[in-house]
C-alpha cells in the first residue's frame, strides 16, 4: 500500500510537473516522456495520453512552421518585389523639380527714332526644370522656357496676339559627369548654364545658354583660399565658310577661365579672375557682327572680381569686370563696368555703371535689356528687389543709358528702361 501511495504520489507529481512544462513551453517534451514512462512514473494509460497529446502539439507545430514559413516567403517576396520596384523609381526619388513664373510690365523708351522701337507691353517667363542624379557621379538636367523667337537673349514673351498659345521652347539639356575620383570636377555636355563666372553682363545675358563641351574645377587649397577655372568648346554654327563638315570649318567659341576666392580677414572675401573668349571662323558670320558692331573679329580677354563685406551695418558687395577686344583693328575695342550690391529694411540693391565701346563684345550676347541691347552704350541700371513672403517677390529694375546704335540716325540718344515685375518660384 506505502509503495503503491509513493508510486502514485510520485506519478502525480510527475503528470503535475509534465502539465506545468507543457502549459509553460506550449508543448510536451517527448525525450521527457520516455524516461517517465521508463523509470514507472506514469501508467499505460497515462503515457498513452500524453503521447497523443505529444503527436497533436507536434502536428500543430509543424502547421505553424509551414505557416511562418510561407509568410516569410511572402513577405521576402514582397521585399523583393519592393526593391525591385524601388530601383525602376530611384530616380524619381533623386529628382528635383524648379521653376519660375515671372510677370512683367515694361516701358521702353528712346530718343530720336519713329516709335518702332518705343514699348509700353507685358511679358511673360515661365520655366521648368527637371534635374535628376542617375547615380552619384552622373545628373542631367532639362528645362523648358518661353520664348517669342529663337533669341538667346531672352525667354519673355509679349502677352499679345488675341490670346494665342504661347511658345516653349529648349532652354537646357545637358549630362554632368562628376567623378568621385575627383573631388569638384564636373564634365558638363549639351546645353547648359553658363559654366564661367560672371560679375555682370556686360559679356554674356544671364539667358544665354552655350552648348557643346564644358570641364569645370574648383580646387580648395585652404579654408580661407580656393582656385577655380573653367575651359569649354562651344558649336555656334555648323559648317559656316562652306568648306566642309569638319571642326576646323565650324563657328565655334573656346572659352577657358581661372580665378580664386579667398579671404584675408574674417569681414572681407573676395573673388579675382580672367577669362579669355576666342571665337573661331568668326570672320564668315555675320550673326555676329551686330546690335552696333561693326567687325566680326572678337577675342575677348576679360578681368572681374568682387569683394563681399561683412560686419557693417548692411552687407556690402563691389563688383567689377573690364573686357578689351583685342582681335579687332577698331579703336572702339574697351568696356568696364563696376557696380554694388547689398540690402536695407529687406529691400535687394543692385546698381551698376558701365560703359561699352561699339567692338567690345559681342552685339549677339551682351544683355539685351541695357541701351536695347547694344554696344556703343553707357549709362546706369538699378534693380530693386522685395521678398514679400518665400519665393514670392516683387521688383523694379530702371536702365538710364545712352545709345550710339539704338537709333541708325543719332548717336548718344537716350535710351532709357523701365521693367516692373512680379515673380514665383518654386
Amino acid at each position: 500500500m506505502r509503495l503503491a501511495s509513493t508510486k502514485t504520489a510520485a506519478a502525480l507529481c510527475g503528470g503535475l510537473l509534465l502539465a506545468m512544462s507543457v502549459q509553460a513551453n506550449a508543448a510536451v517534451d517527448a525525450k521527457l516522456l520516455e524516461m517517465l514512462k521508463a523509470n514507472g512514473s506514469i501508467s499505460p494509460a497515462q503515457y498513452a495520453e500524453l503521447q497523443t497529446e505529444l503527436a497533436k502539439d507536434q502536428q500543430a507545430q509543424q502547421v505553424a512552421q509551414q505557416q511562418t514559413a510561407s509568410q516569410l516567403a511572402a513577405a521576402q517576396s514582397k521585399s523583393a518585389e519592393l526593391s525591385a520596384f524601388e530601383q525602376k523609381v530611384a530616380w524619381a526619388a533623386k529628382t528635383q523639380f524648379k521653376g519660375d513664373v515671372r510677370v512683367r510690365e515694361e516701358t521702353v523708351k528712346i530718343d530720336g527714332q519713329n516709335n518702332s522701337q518705343d514699348k509700353d507691353r507685358q511679358r511673360i517667363r515661365a520655366r521648368l526644370g527637371a534635374y535628376t542624379e542617375i547615380n552619384p557621379q552622373v545628373s542631367t538636367g532639362i528645362r523648358i522656357a518661353t520664348g517669342g523667337s529663337n533669341d538667346a537673349r531672352s525667354t519673355n514673351q509679349d502677352l499679345d496676339g488675341y490670346f494665342v498659345k504661347k511658345d516653349l521652347w529648349l532652354d537646357q539639356g545637358y549630362i554632368d559627369y562628376h567623378p568621385t575620383a575627383i573631388q569638384n570636377l564636373h564634365i558638363i555636355g549639351g546645353k547648359m548654364s553658363q559654366p564661367w563666372i560672371s560679375e555682370g553682363d556686360m559679356i554674356w545675358d544671364s539667358d544665354i545658354m552655350p552648348e557643346g563641351l564644358a570641364v569645370t574645377y574648383s580646387l580648395p587649397i585652404s579654408k580661407s583660399f580656393e582656385l577655380f577655372g573653367s575651359a569649354g568648346n562651344y558649336t555656334l554654327k555648323d559648317n559656316i565658310d562652306g568648306d566642309g563638315t569638319q571642326f576646323k570649318n565650324d563657328l565655334r567659341l573656346n572659352a577657358g577661365q581661372l580665378g580664386a576666392r579667398f579671404t584675408p580677414i574674417d569681414a572681407l572675401k573676395v573673388t579675382l579672375g580672367g577669362s579669355v573668349y576666342q571665337y573661331q571662323n568668326d570672320k564668315d558670320s555675320a550673326a555676329l557682327s551686330v546690335n552696333g558692331n561693326n567687325t566680326d573679329r572678337f577675342r575677348l580677354l576679360e578681368g572681374f572680381g568682387q569683394v563681399d563685406i561683412n560686419g557693417l551695418a548692411v552687407p556690402l558687395s563691389v563688383y567689377g569686370q573690364y573686357v578689351v577686344n583685342n582681335a579687332t583693328d577698331s579703336d572702339e575695342d574697351t568696356g568696364w563696368l563696376t557696380g554694388v550690391k547689398t540690402k536695407v529694411f529687406g529691400f535687394n540693391l543692385d546698381y551698376n555703371y558701365r560703359d561699352t565701346q561699339r567692338n567690345a563684345v559681342v552685339g549677339a550676347f551682351t544683355d539685351s535689356d541695357f541701351a536695347n541691347g547694344t554696344t556703343g552704350s553707357r549709362g546706369h541700371k538699378l534693380k530693386v528687389a522685395y521678398d514679400i513672403d518665400k519665393n514670392f517677390a516683387v521688383g523694379a529694375t530702371y536702365f538710364l543709358t545712352k545709345a550710339d546704335y539704338a537709333v541708325a540716325s543719332q548717336r548718344d540718344a537716350d535710351a532709357n528702361t523701365l521693367q516692373l515685375d512680379v515673380e514665383a518660384k518654386f
